[in-house]
């Protein structure tokens, strides 16, 4: 599967610019700025891709959906179409989308190859300028026509924001069934729009905060198969498992380093405190990070491996510090009022998200790595667990209602604005976003 995916995108990547085309100049028109306090949505009109049969219709509709979902974009309803396009090599009439004020305009083909691999193409346009903004061609197999279409929302995302995309990913999380105080919990993935869902363990034993590598399709959770958590790292392509090790004191599982040779964690000793370790994978040494005498957790790593930023009672209640990758240079960060947990930095290197426990409810929100800027994004009954889309605008986390009915996850962007329900088929908690699919 891994080779296969591969492949599609290298074939993807040798077909710009289609049909000899004129590329629009980056000063392009139609572009949104996503650093604005309040982005208003570009209108977008994503046609039906031409095809035989019902799939090109489908992929259209999997990238308007992907669009919309950011918040980004307003896909214009289909039934106001004045033109319809029959094929991505027709010239628009652009006059007809100007009408409906579509500002960008999406045609495309769907088709079946000789080798009986499924070909994407499409094209981007700018109405109000009447110019191809870009166009591009993928190829895959059939169990892969839904990333052919996010891989198309993602180039369209990128070509009109300047940021990459974050549509063809997965998240990993606990899906959960049956009554609160009996629940059988698995290890579920799904496609980031809750597509695909399936499972990764059987739920034969308690599974609990599933991590991924940031640059492998590997991931790390905790397992209580023997009644004492372990840490074990999966690989989800081939489904090869193995034990990173058992760790008595530890509540959450480890997360990994930027380059994807360590974790970081926390662990209770036999002396009360839980502190904050680093494990080199490959020989399975620990390091000692911190040597406090309070509760020292949620470890996460900057992108660039330098720092790592956590959270400590040190102070009386629980606020986030960062410190190097070494332990040197504790220093706490946060202020407010409440208390802080969960603390993970964003793939931009930017930002921090965190929960906040304060004035009776359950925060999401993020603040500069310095502790400046707070900003809340979401406030609940509970919520919790907030993990960040690969392009650093986006976080996921999982909420459970005031009636106790049982957790689900959501997405919301960095303005707060824009929460979105993630589909899934029971209860679900603890998501973990995957890099980019390679």
């Amino acid at each position: 599967m891994k080779h296969l995916l591969k492949t599609l995108f290298l074939i993807g990547a040798m077909a710009t610019g289609m049909g000899g085309l004129a590329m629009l100049p980056a000063h392009a028109r139609v572009e949104i700025d996503v650093n604005k306090g309040n982005v208003e949505p570009l209108p977008i009109a994503i046609t039906d891709f031409q095809s035989t049969s019902g799939l090109g219709t489908e992929i259209s509709n999997i990238i308007s959906a992907d669009l919309k979902r950011s918040g980004l974009f307003a896909p214009i309803d289909k039934g106001a179409f004045i033109e319809k396009v029959s094929s991505p090599d027709q010239t628009p009439r652009f006059e007809d989308w100007k009408v409906i004020n579509a500002q960008a305009l999406v045609t495309g083909r769907v088709s079946k190859e000789a080798d009986g691999r499924v070909r994407a193409e499409y094209r981007l346009w700018d109405t109000f300028a009447g110019q191809q903004l870009s166009g591009e061609q993928f190829f895959a197999n059939d169990a892969n026509q839904r990333r052919v279409a996010h891989i198309i929302a993602d180039a369209i995302y990128e070509r009109l924001t300047g940021e990459k995309g974050y549509f063809d990913t997965r998240v990993v999380y606990i899906d959960e069934t049956g009554a609160k105080n009996a629940r059988k919990k698995r290890l579920a993935i799904m496609d980031q729009d809750g597509a695909n869902a399936r499972y990764l363990s059987n739920g034969s034993s308690i599974v609990l905060t599933p991590r991924f590598s940031p640059n492998r399709q590997e991931i790390t959770y905790m397992s209580y198969e023997s009644g004492q958590p372990k840490v074990y790292l999966l690989q989800l392509e081939t489904g090869q498992r193995e034990l990173v090790g058992n760790f008595p004191g530890m509540t959450f599982a480890p997360r990994f380093s930027p380059d994807g040779q360590k974790v970081v964690m926390s662990l209770l000793r036999d002396d009360g405190n839980s502190n904050i370790y680093a494990m080199d994978l490959r020989s399975r040494s620990t390091t000692r990070l911190t040597n406090s005498t309070s509760i020292d957790t949620s470890p996460s790593y900057s992108p660039d491996g330098s720092k790592v930023v956590f959270t400590s009672d040190r102070g009386g209640r629980a606020q986030i510090y960062v410190m190097g990758a070494d332990g040197s240079g504790q220093t706490r960060i946060s202020f407010g009022d409440g208390t802080y947990s969960t603390p993970v930095w964003s793939p931009r290197g930017d930002l921090i998200a965190f929960t906040k426990q304060a004035g009776g409810e359950f925060q999401i929100g993020v603040m500069k790595t310095d502790g400046s800027g707070e900003r809340i994004l979401s406030s609940g009954f509970q919520q919790e667990g907030p993990t960040w889309a690969p392009n650093g605008r986006v976080l996921m986390f999982f909420r459970d209602s005031a009636g106790g009915g049982g957790p689900k996850l959501y997405s919301i962007d960095l303005t707060g604005r824009n929460e979105q329900p993630i589909p899934t088929a029971g209860f679900a908690s603890d998501p973990a976003w995957s890099p980019l699919l390679e």
